[in-house]
Parts: structure tokens; sequence; C-alpha cells
């Protein structure tokens, strides 16, 4: 899996999901969590304010009296974090308190600022006698009439700490849990995704295969999604074929059609005699070559055009070094090969066999005891995305100049009438080269004679 696969792709963003969106709703649910806690404690002070109240009145009394027992035993314990007040608000007049509150005073919502809620009551957080966090909830009993108001604060307050130590264990909990679904919810999309792009990596195997000449066309069964796919492909393939074949047939009919009226020109003017008829016979010759050159390189690129054409490189070697050893017996020509058996040609047989074919009978033409023949692969890559195919041909002949090698790959070009040939041999290995994207080149050779480099695409 590389950084630009879809697998990574895919991956990575459920990765940056999950890390944006749980995050978030540990967050939101963080705060419900709080709000909810704190909704909870505030109905449990307002129930201990009410009995505060309640508990404080008595009918002998105008004021309200100290209370005996409000429902919780930590207002008898000193600094316990849960206190009550009574505080008048008019006039003079004892400040009750609970025995946990001891010589200190609350500080009320109400003489901070804080403005009075629906119910009128008050309610916010302060800071407790020991530097405590506490949750206070204030209200304003009368207990005048209408002529000498008698107003008091009734106070009570609570240890906020109980809800900030279970947001603390909530989150603890959510955090593990939240980890544990990332982690999980990874794992998920890790195998959905294999699983998923399984399809895909079979489509790659099916295409290697006809690339490499194993197969035709792309079988199997595939997911809905991917069988109009594998239908286009296929049917790209055998458009390809056909196209081939008719480009074929045609370069054919009109190798027919044009060589038999040079024929017919060709064998009138042999039969005149004059300066005109040896004219006729000179371009009539000079149309047939040009005529061969182009529908040799029709021929080539539909061959080259051809999806999934692979050659065994050892067998077409073999054959050729034995078919030209033969030829040269009398000259005593040795020809060596290094070739491992298993290299295949991304191309047709038959362009290979021109090729080499070629090359070799060249070099066996200039050579005088020796040509050394040698396959190898490439670390690089050839214009079409393929390892290469490397050919050095050597020989002991006599070179050629660096003149002479730029000029002898020109098409019917021969530097010496007296070796057999038409001079298009290695024209026709440069265009086969060119067609297939390889490279041919001309050099000196390490034995003295001339070294011939062809690269071509190696197929897998």
């Amino acid at each position: 899996m590389t950084f630009n696969s879809l697998a990574f792709r895919l991956i990575v963003a459920a990765a940056v999901s999950c890390l944006i969106v749980l995050p978030i709703a540990g967050i939101v649910l963080n705060s419900l969590f709080y709000k909810q806690l704190e909704r909870n404690f505030d109905v449990r002070l307002q129930v201990l304010l009410s009995n505060l109240i309640a508990e404080s009145i008595d009918e002998q009394s105008p004021d309200p009296v100290r209370p005996r027992n409000i429902g919780a035993p930590e207002f008898m314990q000193p600094l316990s974090g849960w206190y009550w007040q009574i505080r008048p608000l008019e006039g003079a007049g004892n400040v009750l308190s609970s025995n946990s509150l001891t010589s200190e005073k609350l500080r009320v919502p109400s003489l901070h600022g804080v403005a009075p809620n629906k119910n009128g009551g008050f309610q916010n957080y302060a800071k407790g006698p020991v530097g405590e966090k506490l949750r206070v909830h204030e209200r304003i009993v009368d207990f005048g009439d209408a002529t000498t108001p008698r107003r008091f604060s009734y106070a009570v307050a609570g240890s906020s700490e109980e809800i900030d130590e279970e947001v603390t264990n909530f989150i603890y909990i959510v955090s593990a849990a939240l980890t544990l679904l990332t982690l999980g919810l990874l794992a998920a999309t890790f195998l959905q995704v294999r699983f998923g792009l399984n399809p895909l990596r079979k489509i790659e195997r099916g295409l290697a295969e006809i690339r490499s000449g194993q197969a035709t066309r792309l079988e199997g069964e595939f997911p809905d999604e991917i069988t109009p796919l594998q239908t286009e492909l296929n049917a790209l393939i055998k458009s390809n074929q056909d196209i081939i074949d008719r480009s074929r047939t045609q370069v054919g009919n009109l190798a027919h059609a044009l060589k038999t009226p040079l024929s017919v020109i060709t064998n009138e003017a042999n039969s005149e005699k004059t300066s005109f008829a040896a004219k006729m016979v000179e371009q009539a010759h000079l149309m047939r070559d040009q005529i061969n050159h182009y529908l040799d390189r029709a021929r080539m690129a539909a061959r080259v055009g051809v999806i999934g054409g692979t050659t065994d490189v050892r067998p077409v070697a073999d054959s050729l070094v034995r078919a030209l050893g033969r030829i040269h017996e009398d000259r005593h020509i040795e020809i060596g090969l290094e070739c491992a058996q298993d290299l295949k040609f991304q191309g047709e047989r038959q362009d290979l066999e021109e090729m080499l074919g070629n090359l070799l009978d060249n070099a066996c033409k200039w050579a005088e005891k020796r040509v050394d023949v040698v396959f190898e692969v490439s670390q690089k890559t050839s214009g079409r995305g393929l390892s290469s195919l490397i050919v050095t041909i050597d020989d002991d002949g006599p070179g050629l100049s660096d003149v002479e090698r730029v000029k002898v790959v020109k098409r019917g070009q021969r530097l010496d009438e007296s070796k057999p040939g038409s001079g298009l041999g290695l024209s026709i290995v440069t265009d086969l080269a060119s067609l297939y994207n390889g490279v041919f080149e001309l050099d000196r050779s390490p034995r003295g004679g001339l070294r011939a480099r062809l690269e071509l695409p190696l197929a897998p």
C-alpha cells in the first residue's frame, strides 16, 4: 500500500474522520453529562433548602429559629463541604448557620450581583471556607407584613467536588470507549478496503496476463459495479485487435494494388532501349523501394499495436545463431551467446527475428573470427513503462568511424559494395526499435570492431 493508493486514501480518510468526529462526540457527551449532574445536584440542594425553610419556621417566634435536622448529617461535621446559613436582610439580628460552617460565612449569590432565576431564587458557584468549590442556592423569605417587612436570606451550599469526580470518571470511561471504538472502526475500515478493493487487484492481474500474452480477454466474476468496466475493457481489446487485422488486410491489398502496375511499367520500360525508358526503370525501382519501405513500417506498426504480444528470446537467439553459423561456416566465424532462459520480449516474434537477424548478419559479414551476443536486463525502464531488454552484439571486424556510424543507419546506405546486401538492414532495425519505443545505437566495440546496442521492452 503506497501513499498514492486508493486503500491508503480511504484508510487515512477514515482515520481523520474518527479523529475529528469522535473527540467532538466525546466533548458533547461530557458537556451533556456535566449538565445532567449539575441539574441533579441542584434538585438535591433545592430539597435541602426547602427543608431548611420549613424546619426554621416557628409559630411562636416572628423570626426564624435554628432548625433541628434538615435531613443531611454532613451539616453537623465541621468544614464538611455542606453548609446552610440564615441571614437577616433588614435590621439587626442573629445569623444562624450550620455546625459545619463553624465561624465562617457563606458567599451568597445575592451579594455578588447574581440575577435571580425565574422562581426568584439565586444560584452560583462560590469558594468555601477552606477554598473548596461550592454550589450555592439562595432564596429570600419574607417573615414580616406590609408595614414591617422582615426578610431573611436562606442559603444551602454543597461541595461540587462530587460533580467533578463523577465527570472525571465519566471522561476516563468515554475516552477509553471512544479509543476502542476508533481502533475498531479503523480495523473494520482496513478490512472493508482490503475486501472491497480486491476486485481491482483481480483486474490488475488479469490485465497483466493480457499484456504478457497469457490471456486474450479479461475473464472472471466481478461485482456489479465492476462488470461494466470488464465489459468495456474486453470490447476495447477486441476493437484493437479488429483494427490491427483490418490494417494488415489493407496493407496487403495496397501492396498488391501498387506492385502490379509498377511491374507493368518496369516491364514495358525494359522493352525500350532509350534514355527515357532507362529513367522510367530507375524511377520505378525507386518507387518500389519507397512503397516497400512505408508498407514495411505500416506492418511493423500494426504488429507493435497488438496488445499482449510476447516472445521468448532464447529460442529466437538460438535459431539465428545456428542459421548464421551454417551460412558463414566456410569463414569459421565463432558466435558466442549469453542469454537467460526466461527472458521475454514485449512484442512480436517476427520483429525480434528481423532486428536480431539483421544485426547478427551484419556482424558476421564484417567479423574476422568472433561475434559475441549478450542479452541482459536493464535496471531502468523503457518509454512504455516496462523493464528494458538490452542486446549487445560485438564483432572483431574493422569497425566504423563516427561519421560512418551515422551514415550507415540511413535507408539504402552501403559503405562497401563488395559485401552482399541491399543496405536496408540497419535502417529496418532503427525503424522497428523506434516503433517499440526502444533505442538502437552503434559504437566502437572493445574487440576493435563494431558494437550494436539494442534496447527493447521486456515482458513481465
